[in-house]
């Protein structure tokens, strides 16, 4: 299901909210999606843009997911799961949607790129799929924050020592890169999903849903045939400043030095729409900690029946988690503290429960807390660990990564208890029809 699939299904459920006014790239998008955080929502006239429009919100709830995989919200860690370890290599078309139009004169400002906040260093791309080939390890597809400079280059936030930076030490001269933008619901989970070096981020999203490439035009690299917009260019070794942009925390991410992007041609969809994700809300946290699920859920099982993973929104969407295990040994709750912290390196606090507390609910895991977790018995504190860069409260210095303290609770049912102390009453189902007449 591509990009506009999707939202022709969200129209359909009443999930999509249609804006016909005029708006401006300049701050009104941003705040008008805001507000209407959780919906997915189209503008259809853009000021100074004819024939674009803007989507916003699109992977804002998990529903969304559920929706265009067709997997209920709880299977979904089971379908990242089953994807993330049984790659499927898609296959290549000849011709495309993505290069319905072809503009070999780049100018990005003919693109609708937003300004979000008064504090961010200019207009951004914050939804933009990054596709490059690393000399050793092959295709790559993760996500990079672009700043536009000009015309035709971008300043681009690449984290030290990861896919597309190790792919920079291993090139000399430019390293190709195609920058895509509108893709599907299973291309943006599979970028984010970071499986280890060497799997093909767009073998997993195939795994996920159907996902056919098509050969970029200038460069040797693939893309997403469905994609809305492809830019496709090259990472120089210039460098400029970078920042400051609102990051996952919500709190300002500083300016740095970081590289130039030249962009050498762009092809786009007919009636192309852009996708416009808000930096720090709901679709960026989603995208961020959604993915890291399975990895936890795969190294809880390890140790413990792992039956659901959840990355809460209240913590980031990438420092809190709530794992469900069916527990079947004394010490099943600790162990799979330790195990969530392994799957997921950036986890700062995690909350243990039993098979009967529905995780997607805050208020039911809080009862968990109250009711079955004991301070002085179930608390796992772990001190200096390696953390988030993310986190504000922890320790940074350059150079080094960034140190923090960790925190598990044990909220399952003790093992020796009389279980009917912790289970809730249940009261009878009713048919209100029978009685609001």
């Amino acid at each position: 299901m591509s990009f506009r699939d999707f939202l022709q299904q969200a129209e359909i459920s009443g999930d999509l909210v249609t804006i016909d006014k005029v708006v401006t790239t300049t701050f009104e998008v941003a705040n008008v999606a805001n507000a209407l955080a959780g919906r997915p929502v189209l503008f259809n006239q853009i000021h100074g843009y004819p024939g674009w429009r803007i989507c916003a919100n699109p992977c804002s709830d998990r529903k969304y997911f559920s929706m265009a995989l067709n997997v209920p919200i709880p299977e979904l860690v089971h379908h990242l799961a089953q994807a993330n370890d049984h790659p499927q290599m898609p296959p290549l078309v000849t011709t495309a949607p993505c290069q319905e139009v072809i503009l070999n004169e780049v100018n990005l400002y003919q693109l609708p790129i937003l300004l979000h906040l008064p504090q961010d260093a200019g207009h951004y791309i914050a939804s933009a799929v990054i596709i490059t080939k690393d000399p050793e390890l092959g295709r790559n597809m993760c996500y990079h924050r672009l700043l536009r400079l000009d015309k035709i280059h971008f300043a681009a936030r690449i984290i030290e020592n990861r896919g597309t930076y190790n792919a920079m030490q291993k090139t000399s001269g430019d390293l190709p890169i195609a920058i895509c933008i509108g893709v599907s619901l299973p291309v943006h989970l599979a970028a984010s999903m970071g499986p280890p070096p060497g799997v093909d981020e767009l073998a997993v999203a195939h795994a996920l849903a159907p996902t056919p490439l098509v050969k970029c035009l200038t460069h040797d690299l693939e893309v997403p045939a469905d994609a809305e917009i492809v830019l496709e260019g090259r990472i120089t070794r210039r460098q400029t400043r970078e920042g400051p942009f609102m990051d996952l925390t919500e709190t300002m991410d500083v300016a740095r030095e970081q590289p130039v992007l030249e962009i050498d041609l762009i092809t786009h969809r007919r009636d192309p729409i852009f996708h416009a994700l808000l930096p720090g809300g709901l679709e960026h946290k989603i995208l961020m900690g959604m993915p890291k699920e399975p990895t936890i859920f795969a190294e809880v099982n390890k140790v413990a029946r792992c039956t659901g993973v959840t990355i809460t929104p209240g913590g980031a969407s990438w420092l809190h988690a709530v794992v469900q295990i069916d527990k079947r040994e004394e010490d099943d709750g600790r162990r799979a503290i330790a195990a969530a912290f392994k799957g997921h390196g950036s986890l700062k606090h995690v909350w243990v429960v039993d098979t009967d507390v529905d995780i997607f609910d805050p208020l039911a895991v809080e009862w968990a807390v109250a009711t079955r977790f004991q301070v002085d018995q179930d608390l796992v504190i772990l001190e200096n660990q390696p953390g988030s860069s993310l986190d504000p409260s922890g320790k940074h210095t350059p150079g080094q990564k960034s140190r923090t303290a960790k925190m598990g609770l044990d909220c399952t049912i003790p093992w020796n208890a009389d279980k009917s102390k912790y289970e809730k009453g249940k009261y009878g189902a009713v048919d209100l029809s029978q009685y609001l007449l």
